[in-house]
Parts: structure tokens; C-alpha cells; sequence
């Protein structure tokens, strides 16, 4: 069994792009999760040169640099705290990666902010507000709703921080988004 590391992988549909990558190549995947594939064979240096040309045109990066390993770790942990409610925390934050990750959080900042250019909360709160925007645009969900799912102390919180963010309030997001001006999507971060 053989783990390879990759990096952007942030939604379902880059799951299914490396599964069927991998197929063209004729290897096969053990598993498949965000940022990690096992796979059952030993690859050879040739075989890795293909997997890693097939998954640039995608948009994906095998990674073996460890600490961008570890930050691919980090930004996966967050998109699965964000996306997954069963993985909603209501523990502290820092808390919660350093046991997941098993490393002390002032190690794992570093190590984030060194690879990533920011720092893990300005990255969490970023992912928080493209999944606010997708919730909006679904119009599903009001934004109490809303502020709920994503762990927020009130509706008013959530909405400050969207405003820093964005620059428009998720009232006005979500005129825009009925309107078809803006449609968010889910690689996008």
C-alpha cells in the first residue's frame, strides 16, 4: 500500500476527477479523501510522473514536502469542520485541530502560515464565508439558520464578519444571488 499527498483537493468532484485519473492510468485507489489516496500498488517513479501530469491539467499537485503535507492536513480539517455538521465542534478551535492533527497548535500556525501565506483562523473564516455564500445561494436556509449550522454566536456575528469579508451584507448577497449575479463555487478557495 502506497499514500500519496495532494494538494487542492477541496470537494467531492476532486475526489471523483482523482478516482477516474487514476482509472486512465490503470492503478488502482484503496481510498480516496480529501488531500490523501492509498493505493494498493508500489508506484514506480514513471508511474508518479503521470499521475502528477494528469493531476495538474485538474488543477491538483501530488505534495512530499512534509510541512505542505501538514498544511494540506490543516486546510482539509477545516473544510471538513465547515462542510460536514457532524463534524461541528462546539470545543475551542485550536483545541480541536491539535487533536486531530496531533501536533501542539502554535506548531501547526507556523507551519500554516509558512505555507499558505495566512494564518489558520484568517483561512477558517474565509471557508466559513464561501459556505455561508453557498447556503445563501441554495435559499434554503435563513441566516439564523444559517448562523446556527456554522457554529456562530447570533445572526448579528455572522453578519459582521460576512460585511469584513465581502464587503456587502448577506441580505444584499442574497438579492444578488436571486438574480443571478453571482453564483459561488466550490473549488474556489
Amino acid at each position: 500500500m502506497m499514500v500519496l499527498y495532494i494538494r487542492n483537493m477541496m470537494c467531492v468532484r476532486c475526489k471523483i476527477i482523482v478516482e477516474l485519473e487514476f482509472e486512465k492510468l490503470g492503478l488502482h485507489c484503496a481510498s480516496v479523501e480529501l488531500g490523501k489516496v492509498e493505493t494498493f500498488e508500489i508506484l514506480s517513479d514513471s508511474q508518479l510522473v503521470e499521475i502528477k501530469n494528469a493531476l495538474l491539467n485538474s488543477g491538483l499537485e501530488l505534495i512530499n514536502n512534509k510541512k505542505s503535507i501538514l498544511a494540506e492536513r490543516i486546510k482539509n480539517t477545516i473544510l471538513s469542520m465547515v462542510y460536514n455538521s457532524e463534524c461541528q465542534v462546539k470545543i475551542n478551535f485550536s483545541n480541536y485541530l491539535s487533536q486531530e492533527l496531533k501536533h501542539d497548535y502554535t506548531y501547526l500556525a507556523n507551519i500554516f502560515s509558512d505555507e499558505k501565506g495566512l494564518t489558520i483562523e484568517q483561512y477558517f473564516i474565509l471557508t466559513k464565508i464561501q459556505r455561508i455564500k453557498e447556503l445563501i445561494s441554495y435559499n434554503e436556509l435563513n441566516l439564523t439558520e444559517i448562523s446556527w449550522k456554522l457554529n456562530y454566536s447570533s445572526v448579528a456575528h455572522l453578519s459582521t464578519q460576512f460585511k469584513k469579508v465581502t464587503g456587502i451584507t448577506p441580505s444584499l448577497f442574497r438579492y444578488f444571488s436571486n438574480l443571478n449575479i453571482h453564483r459561488p463555487q466550490m473549488c474556489e478557495l
